[in-house]
């Protein structure tokens, strides 16, 4: 019986170190995020995250896809955001832009001041919010 509790516990612990270490490089440098809303939408299997992301002078948050669309709201600074097959898009606070699901994407904090956004997703429960993107070389 102690073997079985011992077993789950180092495997309890090691999934919470695994996500934890995931979480942790999967969160770019100079980028903080808090999620402050999730609740299920009238669409079976779909639900709303709100998160408020910072970012540092100079911070990036690389290539990545979301499992539903994404509408970016900059609530303080410039940020500019780019594409795989369009043009780059620059907002300042007070500025949206609409990310269709799964269009590969990036931002940027190209100031020296802080900046932020409140990113609403409209996504798939169940599936990771932000999948990033391998960079092919």
């Amino acid at each position: 019986m102690k073997t079985k509790k011992h077993a789950l516990i180092t495997a309890t612990l090691l999934a919470l170190t695994g996500a934890t270490l995931w979480a942790a490089s999967a969160q770019p440098a100079g980028i903080g995020r808090h999620e402050a809303l999730r609740h299920d939408l009238d669409a079976p299997g779909r639900e709303v995250v709100q998160v408020r992301v910072d970012f540092a002078p100079g911070a990036a948050f690389g290539m990545h896809t979301h499992p539903g669309i994404e509408v970016a709201y900059v609530l303080d600074g410039t940020l500019e955001y780019t594409f795989e097959d369009k043009p780059p898009v620059t907002l300042t606070a007070g500025q949206s832009l609409f990310i269709p699901a799964g269009m590969p994407h990036a931002a940027h904090n190209p100031a020296q001041t802080s900046a932020a956004e409140l990113a609403t997703y409209l996504v798939e429960q169940g599936k990771p919010i932000v999948a990033l993107r391998q960079q092919s070389h």
